[in-house]
């Protein structure tokens, strides 16, 4: 555990208690709401409605509200290119990162990079390059390798590219279980929105199932765009006119030696490409267990908070695959919902964020210890990484790593992401 003073302590705790008091109403979206047309996840039509009154249900906050148009990459042209490598840690921003964590342990691990607008690009780090396991962090490879392999099938159309992912329909299968995760399902005709977890019958969009699996961090939905993956790189320009049997039957055929290679290199090479070595970032394996009985793992998982902040700069440059893919995976990670983790800070309550979490925690019995969500004794896992971008033009970027033991961490990062805001925007 890391060590405050007693007025940090104090704070820490009280903004726990009101991340506590959010999590009872956890919802989870991502993507601009003006996005329905162009996308067709019905999710956005619900909360268009919402919005215009048609739905009576609480509106997303205003850093929720950006339009498609609003959202851009922050990183093109010269500025970015001056981020071929990390910056040294800049003194001021180092020395208030560090006052957070005076006594930093190898539990917590950090980078954050200050790339506002009119000002010097300012980083700084801690224990940047220390491998944690990446759990739901994990999907932003997977989704690199969906568009890497869009980009294969037309690459001179990104508009085709988008009709492929709202015209496409695919049934989950044993891909698409089982998570607990649940997804909202927006029936258009009766105007209900109900969320529930996902079985094998279910059918959605290729634009759907990414949400999911980002939105709504749906495992079963990572395994079903992972499978697609596959089965564009495997099919080609073949892929838009498959069946579902012609899939099946692929999988079923293939040595399961070739497929966990081949699972691997769809979705780690794009980001190999963007110059994030395998070292800082490797992802091994689906995400249950029904999905790696058809294709086994490779070798595990791991990502540092360097290798998670290489991506977001990369992704703002534009070369996570190209720069209209790298602004879409932006829009998928918009939070258009009620805030979970490090995004539920009242801190960013106005500012508009693109965010990604992952958790993975394990209990075992032990005396005078009840085992909690997050809070696990034998590994306790909590990943965050995000883009904050204020009203004042205040943008950022963070990747948080840390695996307390017995601790709520969901309720630490939340806590953590307004101190780091507040060393942040003191200049």
């Amino acid at each position: 555990m890391f060590k405050t003073t007693h007025m940090n302590t104090i704070k820490f705790k009280y903004l726990a208690l009101l991340f506590l008091i959010g999590m009872m109403t956890l919802n989870l979206s991502a993507y601009p709401i003006d996005g329905y047309g162009l996308t067709g996840i019905r999710r956005l039509l619900y909360l268009h409605m919402v919005l215009k009154g048609e739905i009576k249900a609480t509106p997303p906050i205003a850093g929720a509200q950006l339009s498609l148009n609003d959202i851009r990459l922050n990183l093109t042209g010269a500025r970015g290119d001056s981020l071929n490598e990390l910056p040294k840690p800049d003194p001021v921003l180092q020395k208030s990162i560090g006052a957070i964590f005076p006594n930093l342990d190898e539990s917590y691990s950090i980078t954050a990079l200050d790339i506002t607008p009119g000002r010097p690009i300012r980083y700084a780090c801690s224990q940047e390059k220390k491998q944690f396991q990446p759990g739901s962090v994990g999907k932003l490879v997977v989704v690199a390798g969906l568009f890497n392999e869009l980009k294969n099938i037309y690459p001179d159309s990104f508009e085709k590219r988008q009709a492929l992912l709202k015209r496409r329909v695919v049934r989950g299968g044993k891909w698409a279980v089982y998570d607990e995760h649940t997804v909202p399902v927006f029936d258009t005709v009766s105007k209900k929105l109900v969320r529930r977890v996902i079985n094998e019958n279910d059918s959605f969009s290729l634009y759907e199932w990414a949400d999911h699996m980002l939105s709504a961090s749906n495992n079963g939905a990572a395994n079903v765009i992972w499978r697609e993956t596959i089965l564009m790189h495997v099919f080609g320009n073949k892929y838009p006119f498959i069946s579902e049997a012609e899939a099946n039957e692929y999988f079923s055929i293939t040595p399961k030696s070739q497929l966990m290679q081949l699972a691997v290199e769809v979705v780690n090479g794009p980001v190999n490409d963007a110059g994030i070595s395998r070292e800082e970032w490797k992802l091994g394996s689906m995400f249950t267990g029904e999905a790696k009985k058809i294709i086994p793992g490779s070798g595990g998982s791991s990502v540092s908070p360097y290798g998670l902040m290489k991506y977001l700069v990369m992704l703002e440059r534009g070369n996570i695959v190209d720069e209209p893919s790298s602004l879409e995976i932006k829009r998928l990670l918009y939070m258009t919902a009620t805030r979970i983790r490090y995004a539920s800070s009242a801190a960013l309550t106005g500012a508009s964020v693109y965010f990604k979490s992952g958790s993975l925690y394990q209990c075992r019995e032990e005396e005078g210890y009840t085992c909690g969500k997050y809070m696990g004794n034998i590994s306790n896992y909590m990943n965050s990484v995000i883009i904050v971008e204020h009203p004042d033009g205040t943008t950022y970027m963070v990747g948080l790593m840390s695996n307390v033991l017995k601790r709520n961490s969901a309720a630490d990062h939340s806590a953590l992401a307004t101190m780091i805001d507040r060393a942040i925007r003191r200049l």
